[in-house]
Protein backbone atom coordinates (compact mmCIF):
# COMPACT_ATOMS: atom_id res chain seq x y z
CA UNK A 1 0.00 0.00 0.00
CA UNK A 2 0.94 3.65 -1.03
CA UNK A 3 0.20 6.50 0.92
CA UNK A 4 1.08 10.35 -0.79
CA UNK A 5 1.11 12.31 2.39
CA UNK A 6 0.86 16.63 2.64
CA UNK A 7 2.30 17.94 5.86
CA UNK A 8 2.59 21.04 7.34
CA UNK A 9 5.37 21.80 10.07
CA UNK A 10 8.68 22.94 11.29
CA UNK A 11 10.61 19.97 9.77
CA UNK A 12 10.98 18.53 5.73
CA UNK A 13 9.33 15.45 6.19
CA UNK A 14 12.01 13.17 5.49
CA UNK A 15 13.59 13.67 9.22
CA UNK A 16 10.75 11.49 10.17
CA UNK A 17 11.16 12.55 13.53
CA UNK A 18 8.94 10.31 16.29
CA UNK A 19 6.17 12.46 15.77
CA UNK A 20 6.13 13.87 12.49
CA UNK A 21 2.46 12.28 11.73
CA UNK A 22 0.82 14.86 13.83
CA UNK A 23 2.05 17.52 11.15
CA UNK A 24 -0.50 15.46 8.43
CA UNK A 25 -2.53 16.97 6.67
CA UNK A 26 -4.26 15.20 4.27
CA UNK A 27 -3.25 11.23 3.36
CA UNK A 28 -4.33 9.19 0.16
CA UNK A 29 -3.34 5.96 -0.16
CA UNK A 30 -2.93 3.56 -3.18
CA UNK A 31 -2.66 0.09 -4.39
CA UNK A 32 -0.32 1.10 -7.57
CA UNK A 33 2.70 2.79 -7.28
CA UNK A 34 2.57 4.94 -10.97
CA UNK A 35 -1.18 5.48 -9.41
CA UNK A 36 0.36 6.93 -6.42
CA UNK A 37 3.13 8.63 -8.23
CA UNK A 38 0.92 10.26 -10.25
CA UNK A 39 -1.25 12.03 -7.03
CA UNK A 40 2.32 12.76 -5.89
CA UNK A 41 3.08 15.12 -8.89
CA UNK A 42 0.19 16.81 -8.93
CA UNK A 43 0.52 17.31 -5.14
CA UNK A 44 3.84 18.71 -5.98
CA UNK A 45 2.70 20.95 -8.86
CA UNK A 46 -0.05 22.26 -6.30
CA UNK A 47 2.35 23.22 -3.58
CA UNK A 48 5.01 24.52 -6.33
CA UNK A 49 2.72 27.00 -7.72
CA UNK A 50 1.72 28.24 -3.94
CA UNK A 51 5.31 28.31 -1.95
CA UNK A 52 8.50 29.86 -4.16
CA UNK A 53 10.70 27.55 -2.40
CA UNK A 54 11.15 24.03 -2.39
CA UNK A 55 13.65 20.93 -1.64
CA UNK A 56 12.95 17.81 -3.61
CA UNK A 57 14.22 14.60 -3.06
CA UNK A 58 14.55 11.39 -5.34
CA UNK A 59 13.21 9.60 -2.82
CA UNK A 60 9.90 11.53 -3.83
CA UNK A 61 9.49 14.00 -0.62
CA UNK A 62 9.79 17.35 -0.97
CA UNK A 63 8.97 20.69 1.20
CA UNK A 64 7.76 24.09 0.10
CA UNK A 65 8.07 27.18 1.63
CA UNK A 66 7.75 30.95 1.86
CA UNK A 67 10.70 32.75 4.05
CA UNK A 68 7.97 34.90 5.38
CA UNK A 69 6.22 32.36 6.58
CA UNK A 70 7.77 31.48 10.20
CA UNK A 71 6.28 31.38 13.70
CA UNK A 72 7.57 31.71 17.46
CA UNK A 73 8.73 29.04 19.02
CA UNK A 74 8.51 28.89 23.20
CA UNK A 75 10.69 26.25 23.42
CA UNK A 76 13.89 27.02 21.37
CA UNK A 77 13.49 30.86 21.98
CA UNK A 78 13.70 31.41 18.29
CA UNK A 79 11.62 31.91 14.90
CA UNK A 80 10.79 28.50 12.80
CA UNK A 81 10.05 27.99 9.28
CA UNK A 82 7.01 26.60 8.85
CA UNK A 83 7.07 24.05 5.41
CA UNK A 84 4.22 22.53 2.85
CA UNK A 85 5.68 18.86 2.69
CA UNK A 86 4.46 15.92 0.03
CA UNK A 87 5.79 12.39 0.14
CA UNK A 88 5.26 9.09 -1.30
CA UNK A 89 5.19 6.34 1.10
CA UNK A 90 4.82 2.58 1.15
CA UNK A 91 3.36 1.25 4.02
CA UNK A 92 3.94 4.37 5.99
CA UNK A 93 7.91 4.28 5.32
CA UNK A 94 10.15 5.91 3.26
CA UNK A 95 10.40 4.24 -0.86
CA UNK A 96 12.56 1.33 -1.00
CA UNK A 97 15.42 2.88 -3.53
CA UNK A 98 14.24 0.56 -6.38
CA UNK A 99 11.32 3.02 -6.53
CA UNK A 100 13.67 6.67 -5.97
CA UNK A 101 13.52 8.68 -9.19
CA UNK A 102 16.60 10.77 -9.70
CA UNK A 103 15.28 13.21 -11.69
CA UNK A 104 13.30 14.15 -8.87
CA UNK A 105 16.30 15.68 -6.96
CA UNK A 106 16.32 19.28 -7.22
CA UNK A 107 15.91 23.03 -5.18
CA UNK A 108 15.91 26.49 -6.26
CA UNK A 109 16.80 27.30 -2.12
CA UNK A 110 18.06 26.00 0.90
CA UNK A 111 16.14 25.69 3.80
CA UNK A 112 17.17 26.85 7.51
CA UNK A 113 19.81 24.38 8.95
CA UNK A 114 17.15 22.95 11.59
CA UNK A 115 13.90 22.82 13.43
CA UNK A 116 12.96 23.26 17.01
CA UNK A 117 16.70 22.97 18.06
CA UNK A 118 15.23 22.00 21.60
CA UNK A 119 12.58 19.34 20.46
CA UNK A 120 15.11 18.03 17.63
CA UNK A 121 17.44 17.32 20.37
CA UNK A 122 14.96 15.07 22.24
CA UNK A 123 13.69 13.36 19.50
CA UNK A 124 14.65 10.20 18.61
CA UNK A 125 14.69 9.84 14.48
CA UNK A 126 12.62 6.53 13.36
Amino acid sequence: MYQVITLCGDSEPWWFLDDWKKDIVTVKEFDDYYTALKHYKKEWFNLAARYPSFISKSSLMSAFWNKREQFWCEECVDYLQRYHSVALLANWQELPFDCHRPGYEKANDQSLPYACSVSFQTKKIV
